[in-house]
């Protein structure tokens, strides 16, 4: 595969990813309904660039949502990590599904990883957040293809700017270049 495939990918990523973190930092987002953005971006970039954001960044990932947070350390550390590595895990098989499909299939991830959050914290003498927690994995499976779309019609829409810009520069005039003497 050409390396330049996965370029509009990366353009993309430090918009997506600081989008992310500044949902996950609003008051209302500590929620127990609320989806966790930054986890379907993270499972987002594991499945379309596992070689550049995998378990590494899912844990420094987790380690600054549990300082922003004040939770106890490692909580979301841990979850983003067995986040990230269900994801990586699966990632060729799920791109084989449509954007529709791939939700379903994201799901049990989101399942799991809200599963080992709440053991997490119920170990550690927290209250059960009721019975509300039960939809953020849903929510977060319904907002996967809003994100998939959301995120690789920017990669074309890098892509097609990308294109236009090679064709100006055929187009225009290039300026003679001095010679050195």
């Amino acid at each position: 595969m050409d390396a330049r495939a996965h370029e509009p990918l990366e353009a993309a990523m430090p918009a997506l990813d600081q989008a992310a973190l500044f949902f996950d930092m609003l008051p209302f987002a500590r929620a127990a309904w609320m989806p966790d953005v930054l986890s379907i971006v993270l499972v987002f970039w594991c499945v379309h660039q596992p070689r550049k954001v995998g378990i590494g960044v899912a844990f420094f990932l987790g380690l600054v949502t549990d300082v922003h947070q004040a939770a106890l350390l490692g909580q979301h550390a841990l979850t983003y990590t067995a986040l990230g590595y269900l994801a990586v895990m699966i990632h060729r098989r799920l791109l084989w599904f449509s954007v529709p499909s791939q939700a379903m299939q994201v799901l049990p991830l989101f399942m799991a990883a809200h599963a080992l959050e709440l053991t997490v914290r119920m170990m550690s003498g927290a209250l059960f957040p009721g019975w509300m927690i039960l939809i953020a994995p849903i929510a977060e499976a319904l907002l996967w293809p809003l994100v998939s779309a959301w995120t690789l019609e920017g990669s074309r829409r890098f892509k097609a700017m990308k294109g236009m810009l090679k064709v100006w520069q055929a187009m225009s005039p290039s300026a003679p270049v001095p010679k050195s003497q």
